[in-house]
């Protein structure tokens, strides 16, 4: 079975497998226990092998990469509670059910059909032989000058390549991690005293925005971009007449697909965070995020909004916030969109109340997260005035006209449309918010966290997501001047691309930051 969706195709199953041969062989030379032993084993092994091209089937749809035998088993339970956010409890747990019920059945049955194929063997043994050794003459033959059927190569050794990609990659995970934990520690801005850090910023309220899934297909799609397009044209001019101008680029971002905090960390740390263990020991380690700068510089009161959050959530203090704003603590009593805890213009406004908008001793560095262009993408909120969000009870009545999640999930064309509006909506909310109640001392980072599903991107979609500084003061934008960035909020196509993690330390050399690096 291949390792994705795209491709599957009967081609694919009319193969002749080399370790099917020298099963064959193996089995008629071994008298009858210890062949029944190790036809089981097979069949057990054939169903383990099953099951991974399912979960890289998965992943490589979802996530653009194959699934880590050693870190992603905590992501099942993430999709779980995703299908629970998008179908509902009773959905989830029948699908649950349906999939453990499948494998079990599928191991019992690969187990039983081995054993039973090696005993037809047993009982014609004389036949088998022949058919064996003809077979491996086939085999060989067929390998040797390249037969192909319908394109795809008729000598197959899908087994053995799988089994060994998944061997290579258990090993340089294992590599990887005893690597990058030794480049966590160096920081070339680990060391540098306070009041060296972002001395061009000072007095400014600065504000980091992630916006879900917000990336290059956005913009440059043909089914989503005519939309996206002309959202950022006509809030590059409304933020243009209330005196704010913008440049934007492309960051190529470390996940693809989802597991935003990868993303955030990446941007935020300077640090590729590109897997779980990579994360775990980021936020174990005293690296400087780039948040945390400003909290460092003690000239900065720091604090969070976050609307996904909805649990206990410790990478606070990697992150240098003095108070988090989780789902629960932000007054909304109106309805999920699905997975999605409340609109973005609703927790813009929180934000505008609870921190931007208070008077502080000191100037504010706000971390905001996004979440309303979070998959499904249905059903989408609509934007309310301003005055008449409330407590979000206004928005009972749009999520209820919305479309239903299952209905966009099992459309691929309206995915992409749907995910188009949901990206139009967050960057209308906040552009608006900035509108209404940003001053000449405001500074907006805008950024996606990655590239929405392949099935909405596309399977060979870039991992380049885009980035926007909005300011006011022109002398903000004078010091990324030499950046080579596009003006207004849409990034041309071949404006820069960086490797997220490089975003850190450009900055903060941009805003007079003198790096005094640590070693460990």
């Amino acid at each position: 079975m291949p390792a994705t969706i795209v491709d599957l195709g009967p081609a694919k199953f009319f193969r002749l497998p080399g370790e099917a041969i020298v099963g064959a062989a193996v089995l008629l030379a071994l008298p009858r226990k210890p062949r029944v032993v190790l036809a089981a084993a097979s069949g057990v092994a054939l169903a383990a092998l099953t099951v991974l091209n399912w979960l890289d089937m998965g992943f490589k749809q979802y996530l653009g990469r194959t699934f880590n035998l050693v870190l992603d088993w905590s992501l099942l339970g993430d999709a779980q509670s995703y299908l629970e956010d998008s179908l509902g409890r009773t959905a989830t747990l029948a699908a649950t059910a349906g999939v453990i019920v499948l494998v079990l059945l599928l191991f019992a049955a690969s187990a039983y059909a081995v054993v039973r194929l090696s005993n037809v063997l047993a009982r014609h043994s004389a036949t088998a032989t022949r058919g064996t050794l003809i077979a491996g003459v086939v085999w060989i033959t067929c390998s040797s000058f390249g037969v192909q059927l319908a394109g795809v190569p008729l000598a197959a050794d899908s087994a053995a390549v799988t089994l060994q990609s998944q061997t290579e990659r258990v090993s340089d995970t294992l590599k990887d991690e005893a690597e990058f934990r030794k480049v966590a520690k160096v920081d070339a801005f680990g060391a540098t005293p306070p009041g060296q850090l972002v001395p061009d910023l000072r007095g400014k309220d600065m504000i980091f925005t992630f916006i879900e899934s917000y990336g290059r297909s956005a913009i440059e799609d043909p089914i989503m971009a005519p939309g996206v397009d002309k959202t950022l044209a006509v809030r590059t001019e409304a933020l243009k007449k209330a005196g704010y101008h913008a440049k934007s680029g492309w960051l190529t971002s470390a996940t693809y697909g989802g597991s935003s905090w990868l993303g955030h960390s990446t941007s935020l740390s300077g640090l590729w965070v590109s897997n779980q263990q990579r994360y775990r020991t980021v936020m174990a380690s005293d690296h400087l995020s780039l948040t945390k700068v400003f909290k460092k510089s003690g000239a900065w009161d720091t604090v969070g909004v976050m609307p996904g959050v909805q649990k206990a959530w410790p990478e606070q203090s990697f992150f240098g916030l003095d108070k988090v704003y989780n789902a629960f603590e932000l007054g909304y009593k109106g309805p999920k969109f699905s997975w999605s805890t409340m609109p973005d213009q609703y927790a813009l406004e929180q934000f505008q109340q609870r921190v931007h908008g208070k008077k502080h001793d000191k100037p504010m560095m706000s971390e905001v997260i996004l979440t309303s262009s979070h998959q499904p993408w249905g059903p989408i909120p609509k934007m309310v005035g301003w005055d008449e969000l409330g407590d979000g009870s206004i928005f009972k009545g749009i999520e209820a006209a919305g479309n239903k999640p299952a209905d966009v999930i099992a459309d691929t064309t309206k995915s992409r449309q749907e995910y188009g509006k949901s990206i139009q909506y967050s960057v209308t909310a906040l552009t608006e918010w900035l509108e209404r109640y940003g001053t000449k001392d405001t500074v907006l980072v805008f950024l996606g966290d990655h590239q929405p599903i392949a099935r909405v991107s596309g399977n060979h979609a870039s991992r380049d997501v885009p980035i926007s500084i909005v300011a006011k003061d022109p002398k903000v934008l004078d010091k990324i001047g030499d950046w080579g960035w596009s003006d207004g909020l849409r990034p041309a196509h071949d404006a820069p691309v960086w490797k997220m993690n490089l975003f850190r330390d450009r900055f903060l050399t941009a805003y007079g930051s003198t790096p005094h690096p640590k070693k460990g």
